[in-house]
């Protein structure tokens, strides 16, 4: 059951299930402008509190320096975790190597299938629950 909804011109986000989902509406280069736009937007409909994200990241054509940074800086806020799902076996070993290395604030993973993120996430907000 959806509980929330909210969209932009490029990405729309809603919560079912506990779980916040995102989906990018057209192609979208990631600029710091339209990272700044996606991150208010997900505040938005986070209203405060903690969310567990499946973020779907087709349709992204890529993220210049200046969003990655923006990212770094802001995009953790009202996160428990985040499960990226990604087209490429190539970039989620990438982004899982990466992210052993990073000291990340949020557990975040990367997934070739949807199931498979929806599954982690859900594990972790069971151990979390305990």
């Amino acid at each position: 059951m959806v509980i929330k909804f909210v969209e932009n011109d490029f990405i729309k986000y809603w919560i079912e299930d506990d779980i916040l989902y995102s989906e990018f509406k057209k192609p979208t280069i990631g600029t710091k402008e339209n990272l700044k736009a996606l991150i208010d937007l997900r505040h938005q409909i986070s209203a405060g509190e903690k969310q567990y994200w499946c973020y779907d990241f087709a349709g992204i054509q890529s993220y210049d320096k200046d969003a990655r940074d923006y990212a770094d800086q802001y995009g953790q806020e009202y996160l428990h975790a985040c499960a990226v799902i990604l087209n490429s076996h190539i970039t989620k070993f990438i982004l899982n190597t990466f992210m052993k290395l990073k000291s990340a604030s949020v557990p975040l993973k990367g997934f070739t299938k949807k199931s498979e993120a929806v599954k982690w996430l859900n594990e972790l907000k069971e151990k979390n629950n305990q």
